[in-house]
């Protein structure tokens, strides 16, 4: 019972239609849902969906209610994730860089048994076209022979491009295995310092056997509470009535 109320009971003024009324307004306030959205609250925008676990949505706008406790919100869950998944991908990255590497070493080992092939045949045509001056073949041969030879020299060269670019992305990818770690550090602090706290508030007593919490305490500032002196003085008059 409210202030204003008590004060309409005690000048009289409290008919029965003011009690209905009353009481229609106490079951509405204690039947209200606090999680249904409020169209007039712009603190809280909650939508009702947001309690249903199964079709939860995180939203950076909304205030109420938190994520609930599932393994898709669990911080340390979500962050083993990441670190498990980050060494997945490294090895796997790791594997295609050393298979780069290894492609060219192999190049480069093929480009400098054809260059050899292609010296001789070089040799062998610069010689024809000396003794044969007037036949055209040899003199044709003989060009093929130095561009192709430019062309094994060029892709050499890429080749040892490809093996030095290969070296430095292992040498970066080790700034992402430093970074993992990190998380993982990261996770064993967190993991740590819950043990801590759940060791402090651990206790042996259950709960079902704990005392409920009062509602109210005195000291506690309600509008809506009586005091003693205003019942006592509530009783006196309907007394003298």
């Amino acid at each position: 019972m409210t202030q204003e109320e008590l004060n309409e009971l005690i000048l009289g003024n409290f008919d029965d239609k003011t009690f209905d009324e009353t009481a229609k307004d106490s079951e509405n306030q204690n039947t209200e849902n606090p999680f249904l959205k409020d169209k007039n609250d712009n603190d809280l925008d909650i939508d009702e969906k947001n309690f249903d676990v199964d079709h939860y949505r995180v939203d950076a706008e909304a205030k109420w209610p938190p994520p609930p406790p599932t393994d898709d919100h669990k911080v340390v869950y979500q962050l083993d994730d990441v670190t498990k998944g980050l060494e997945i991908k490294a090895t796997q990255v790791f594997d295609q860089l050393e298979s780069i590497s290894q492609n060219s070493e192999d190049i480069q080992k093929d480009t400098k048994i054809i260059k050899n092939h292609l010296e001789k045949q070089k040799e062998l045509f610069e010689k024809l076209s000396i003794q044969f001056p007037h036949i055209q073949t040899f003199q044709d041969s003989l060009k093929s022979c130095d561009e192709a030879l430019k062309k094994i020299i060029l892709i050499n060269d890429k080749a040892t491009d490809s093996l030095d670019c290969s070296i430095q992305a292992m040498d970066i990818m080790q700034y992402q295995d430093i970074h993992r770690q990190k998380i993982e550090r990261v996770v064993n602090v967190m993991r740590a310092l819950s043990k801590y706290l759940n060791s402090m508030f651990d206790t042996d007593v259950e709960d079902d056997k704990r005392v409920t919490s009062a509602t109210y305490l005195q000291g506690d500032k309600k509008d809506d509470v009586i005091s003693s002196d205003e019942i006592e003085s509530l009783i006196s008059s309907l007394g003298k009535k």
